[in-house]
């Protein structure tokens, strides 16, 4: 199989679909790697590097998607590139198409097969290929939250650990996963007083057992989030519904009840945004005001250390890339449910109930295009 993987063009995103090791395994293996020229710069990997892997060169992205049998990136496809999808490609990415019915449309007119990191599943209930970014982004967040407060960028002024005679920054976490377990930690670390919300009671004893007394637990009860958001200087959402839209659990109505210049860090803004005032930005223009109160939603924060994301997602990532290769989509499909929970499209059809309902689209069970 010839395996392409071309240049991230989303505003700010420096991360690359392919390490060398990936590549060089994926060459191991039998097949051909092509990447395009520079792709790895912005994670810290040459040209060389891939070449030295057994990789190929391409000056071009439409070079590569015009002879790759499968695509693999990090970020949805844009527009751009989405025009250059073909039938019979493969697109192995993160897709996010549940608050995005342009590119949902744009994948179904291309007849592409394509699978979304974000819904692949293990044996455990997770999601192995989003868990690494996850956790990205969830120790990132109090970094920028941090930054968000002080009072140069529109924030409140407050620093996070606070200092002797000075009480720290009261930090909310909606959502005790993957997300919200490494930003509670991270904030904790940090010195802030933090409070993580989760609707689990089993979850909530997990975290209990596992940290003690480094951040408390609450109920997510409408009352108790209502509760803490408007005490907290800092709100972090950390909610995830698989392939769906976030739930909208903060309205613009609260803000006025939050202290003028408090922050909100939105990880759930690629899936739609868990704040009724949430809108993705970029790392050039992260922070905007709402109501006086701070929002950062960039929807690609992992992008930001690019190097740590690049390599953490190509581990986990690798496996499932080389056994598409060997096998091929349907085969490899067939042959693992949880890699077939990341069908998303196939052949102008929607296979992903979770984005079919979001969107109002119709929608089919994967097993039957398996099956055709």
């Amino acid at each position: 199989m010839l395996i392409g993987c071309p240049t991230e063009i989303k505003p700010q995103e420096f991360r690359v679909g392919m390490t060398p090791a990936a590549a060089m395994e994926a060459v191991r293996h039998g097949h051909e790697v092509v990447i395009q020229a520079g792709a790895g710069t912005g994670a810290g990997f040459a040209d060389a590097d891939y070449v030295a892997a057994g990789a190929r060169m391409a000056d071009t992205a439409e070079e590569i998607f015009a002879t790759a049998d499968m695509i693999v990136k990090v970020k949805e496809p844009q527009a751009a590139e989405r025009a250059m999808l073909r039938e019979d490609q493969l697109l192995f990415t993160y897709l996010h198409l549940a608050p995005d019915p342009e590119q949902t449309h744009d994948l179904l007119k291309s007849g592409a097969t394509c699978i979304a990191y974000e819904t692949v599943t293990d044996a455990r209930g997770g999601l192995p290929l989003l868990a690494p970014m996850s956790e990205v982004a969830g120790r990132l967040a109090p970094q920028v939250g941090a930054y968000t407060l002080q009072k140069a960028n529109g924030g409140r002024g407050v620093l996070l650990g606070g200092v002797p005679g000075v009480g720290p920054a009261k930090v909310a976490v909606i959502g005790g996963g993957v997300v919200g377990t490494h930003a509670a930690r991270i904030a904790a670390g940090m010195g802030a007083d933090v409070t993580v919300l989760d609707m689990s009671l089993d979850r909530m004893r997990y975290l209990d057992d596992a940290f003690g007394s480094v951040f408390r637990t609450r109920y997510a009860s409408s009352g108790n989030t209502a509760e803490l958001v408007a005490e907290a200087d800092m709100v972090i959402g950390a909610v995830l519904v698989p392939g769906a839209a976030a739930p909208k659990l903060v309205s613009r109505a609260q803000l006025s009840t939050m202290k003028p210049g408090a922050a909100i860090v939105d990880v759930a803004i690629d899936q739609g945004g868990c704040f009724e005032t949430s809108r993705a930005t970029t790392h050039a223009d992260p922070i905007y005001d709402v109501d006086g109160i701070m929002h950062y939603c960039v929807a690609n924060m992992p992008g930001a250390v690019a190097r740590t994301s690049t390599i953490a997602l190509g581990n986990a990532t690798m496996p499932f890339m080389i056994a598409l290769a060997n096998k091929g989509w349907r085969e490899a499909c067939l042959a693992d449910p949880h890699l077939r929970n990341g069908l998303n499209v196939h052949a102008g059809k929607l296979t992903y109930a979770a984005v079919g309902e979001a969107l109002n689209l119709a929608s089919v069970d994967p097993s039957s295009v398996l099956a055709a």
